[in-house]
C-alpha cells in the first residue's frame, strides 16, 4: 500500500501565479528520492478553498527520509513571503487502504 501526504496551502490573491510556478520547476528533486512514487497540485475551484499538494510515497518511512534530506532543506530554502499565504491548512498524512485505477 501507499502513502499520501496532503498540504493544505491557503495562497492569497495575487501569488497563486508564483505559488504554481515553484512546482513547474524542477528544484525540489522530489521525484528522484527513494520511495516517492507521485505528486499532484490542486488548484481549488472555489472561494476561500485551500490549495492541495498531494505527495504519494512507498511509505511513511520514505516521507520522512525526504523531509529530512538535504534536498528537501534545499528545496525549502527560498519561502515565499509570508503574506502570500493566510492562516490554515496544514499537513495530513494517510495510509491507503483501497483504491482503484484506470
Amino acid at each position: 500500500m501507499s502513502f499520501i501526504v496532503i498540504n493544505r496551502v491557503f495562497v492569497n490573491s495575487g501569488y497563486e501565479a508564483e505559488f504554481e510556478s515553484r512546482f513547474q520547476q524542477p528544484a525540489s528533486q522530489v521525484d528522484k528520492q527513494p520511495g516517492f512514487k507521485a505528486m499532484r497540485v490542486l488548484r481549488p475551484q472555489g472561494n476561500q478553498a485551500p490549495y492541495l499538494v498531494e505527495t504519494e510515497w512507498e511509505d511513511q518511512d520514505a516521507f520522512r527520509a525526504w523531509v529530512g534530506s538535504d534536498d528537501f532543506k534545499q528545496a525549502h530554502a527560498n519561502p515565499m513571503p509570508t503574506e502570500a499565504f493566510s492562516e490554515g491548512g496544514g499537513l495530513e498524512q494517510f495510509e491507503i487502504v483501497e483504491g482503484t485505477q484506470a
